[in-house]
């Protein structure tokens, strides 16, 4: 560690408070949380969305919504600064998104996907994120515009879809701020 280092404690962050963060411009990135089944890992995609400024999350089928307790856990009061919505069905979620002009892309793995690394990124990103089983569901593989794959190599042929949300949500940002 480099002499004077010291690790900052937390007033000493510079953040905002919640009333500032709901006010301030969000990057136009919509998360589409397709069936997700675990409430830690909804948790740690709304911690992600507020620490990268996303614009909103929505919520589709069996994902729980706030507040859940697995959820209060892990996003540690993401839910009261990130825009949410629930929708009991992909497709009117989608539909709403494409009136607004988001590109829906799908995070998944098909014989169609680009690698993230060589994505060039729309203006307005709807991102479907899908079961952590089964990957995006059959009703929303038709909605997708295209499809974005996390290369791997190791011996899993996955992520954690928090872990993945977290990659792919900084790409994104990185490509649409610098």
């Amino acid at each position: 560690m480099s002499p004077g280092t010291k690790k900052l404690k937390l007033e000493e962050l510079n953040r905002v408070d919640i009333s500032t963060f709901k006010r301030q411009k969000k990057n136009p990135i919509v998360l589409i949380l397709d069936n997700i089944r675990s409430g830690m890992n909804v948790g740690s995609i709304f911690r992600s969305a507020d620490g990268l400024g996303i614009e909103q999350v929505c919520l589709i089928g069996i994902t729980p919504t706030p507040p859940h307790t697995e959820i209060t856990k892990t996003a540690i009061g993401a839910t009261l600064s990130v825009k949410w919505k629930y929708y009991e069905n992909i497709q009117d979620c989608i539909a709403e998104l494409k009136e607004e002009q988001f590109t829906i892309i799908g995070l998944e793995q098909t014989n169609n996907s680009i690698s993230l690394e060589k994505i060039n990124w729309p203006m307005r990103v709807g991102l479907i994120l899908g079961n952590e089983v089964s990957g995006i569901s059959e009703t929303a593989l038709p909605l997708c515009e295209y499809f974005v794959e996390i290369p791997q190599f190791g011996t899993k042929h996955s992520l954690n879809v928090s872990v993945a949300a977290g990659i792919v949500l900084w790409e994104i940002v990185k490509a649409l701020k610098y």
